[in-house]
């Protein structure tokens, strides 16, 4: 799809209610209100605007998804429809009963890991005892798919994701030799810099966490990709991302261009483009491809143009992300971005030599 009739990708931040407070979160999840839909029935009519769109995939995400008390039956309306769905959790809240409900309705389920050690995860995470809450959630995904696939009922895909900041980049290899170990049936690690959406975009959070540009480097370069490949072995895909592609200059003939993706917040309110701030409209009130059509004129004004097309480094990014916020913001939420200040994590790594 090239994103003139519809989104190829939409990823529904469902909630922003969670158990975490996690220091970089693009969502400020834990922070704010948390924007449930009134009824089941008006995240069934939600889901209903999203197919209209005929997207390839639908990611929900949050805050914690799993706190939507309708969740299956939401995932499930999407899924009958043959649209690929897609769940992220911090799998704070995973027993051992639930990998199976989620597989019936799931095309792949992710849970988000930030450090090979307790101490890193929980510091990134903002809760003690997350990290062995995520590794047990993995656990029950794992004895599942072997479950499944012995028993026939079909697969249970899962995955882990990892956001890649200063002050855990060093330990992106014993990850992967952990999770390698411990979880055989795991389909994928990713691991994804960090981009200056949301607590990320914070002037100090940049200085501190955003990874320098030759860690950026590094991190997407075939040689590392290819050494953490070799650690997982023949059974574990291993993906690497300097999420650059959310910049979204969307001339064409730039190398960058997400603009194939939708960003729905929990209500139903839809941003003109994920990691900036702005709604152009909302499913339940408004025809879901006018909507679209109002995100692409967007990408189109010369303000946008203008701030985005020069970006080349993380730190340009984290300035356009605050001046497009300052554009194009509701007066509520420059409030908000007003107010916060973005928690920074202790025993920051040096700057590579």
């Amino acid at each position: 799809m090239d994103g003139a009739e519809g989104p190829e990708i939409i990823i529904w931040d469902i909630t922003y209610a969670c158990p975490l407070r996690c220091v970089h979160c693009y969502s400020e999840s834990g922070r704010r209100p948390a924007r449930h839909l009134r009824s089941a029935a008006e995240g069934l009519r939600v889901a209903d605007a999203l197919l209209a769109l005929k997207p390839r995939v639908v990611s929900l995400a949050g805050g914690e998804p799993l706190l939507i008390k309708n969740l299956l039956d939401i995932a499930g309306k999407l899924a009958a429809a043959s649209v690929s769905t897609c769940l992220y959790t911090s799998g704070w809240l995973f027993d051992e009963a639930l990998p199976d409900r989620l597989a019936e309705v799931f095309s792949q389920i992710t849970v988000s890991v930030d450090g090979a050690r307790k101490e890193t995860h929980d510091r990134v995470r903002g809760r003690a005892g997350s990290f062995d809450r995520a590794l047990t959630a993995l656990g029950h995904l794992d004895a599942a798919a072997a479950r499944r696939a012995a028993a026939g009922p079909g697969p249970l895909n899962f995955t882990s994701e990892y956001v890649v900041l200063r002050s855990n980049i060093g330990e992106l290899e014993d990850f992967v030799r952990l999770m390698a170990r411990r979880f055989p049936r795991l389909g994928s690690i990713t691991f994804n810099a960090a981009a200056p959406a949301g607590l990320g975009s914070g002037v100090e959070f940049g200085e501190t966490e955003l990874l320098f540009d030759e860690q950026l480097e590094h991190l997407v370069s075939a040689e590392f990709r290819q050494r953490l490949q070799d650690i997982a072995g023949p059974d574990i895909r291993v993906f690497t991302t300097d999420n650059l592609g959310l910049v979204m200059p969307p001339d064409p003939r730039l190398p960058r261009d997400g603009s194939h993706v939708m960003q729905v917040e929990p209500d139903g309110e839809v941003r003109w483009m994920p990691v900036y701030e702005g709604s152009v409209g909302n499913l339940l009130h408004d025809d879901p491809h006018a909507i679209w059509a109002r995100a692409k004129e967007r990408w189109a004004d010369p303000d946008v143009l203008g701030v985005l097309e020069p970006v080349r480094t993380v730190r340009e990014w984290a300035r356009a992300v605050r001046l497009l916020n300052d554009r194009f913001a509701s007066d509520a939420d420059r409030e908000r971005l007003e107010k916060r200040k973005a928690p920074v994590p202790v025993a920051l790594t040096a700057r590579p030599s």
